[in-house]
């Protein structure tokens, strides 16, 4: 499978957040072995030392775990470490610009109140 990186982080940072995605989208689940190092450079077509670059910052992040001879599992709490970060994320750093946008462009809460209700999200 060719992937097409970008060029604005690098692609080791690229690939560990593909496999965080999976987590979240539970792609791959708690306890669940994540491809060889071997394999995953074959599939994203990149050097084995870039994956193994992304699987230690997810093991840094208590994301996965190394089996020693087993290979790489996801971890029981993985997906709630990154709903908690993500959540975070958006707080800090995505909100402030969604807030920016309504006032700049003058949306009316009410309007987006009933957008949220069609979804079927309470606000």
């Amino acid at each position: 499978m060719a992937y097409h990186w970008n060029d604005s982080q690098p692609i080791y940072l690229q690939l560990a957040d593909q496999i965080k995605d999976l987590i979240l989208n539970e792609d791959v689940t708690t306890g669940e072995a994540l491809p060889s190092v071997r394999q995953l450079a074959i599939d994203y077509q990149v050097n084995p030392i870039t994956v193994s670059k992304s699987y230690q910052i997810l093991v840094d992040e208590d994301l996965i775990t190394k089996k020693r001879g087993l290979g790489m599992f996801v971890s029981d709490h993985a997906k709630k470490i990154l709903h908690q970060q993500q959540r975070q994320e958006f707080i800090d750093h995505q909100w402030p610009q969604v807030l920016h946008k309504i006032a700049q462009l003058d949306i009316d809460i009410d309007a987006l109140i009933e957008s949220l209700e069609k979804t079927g999200r309470k606000p």
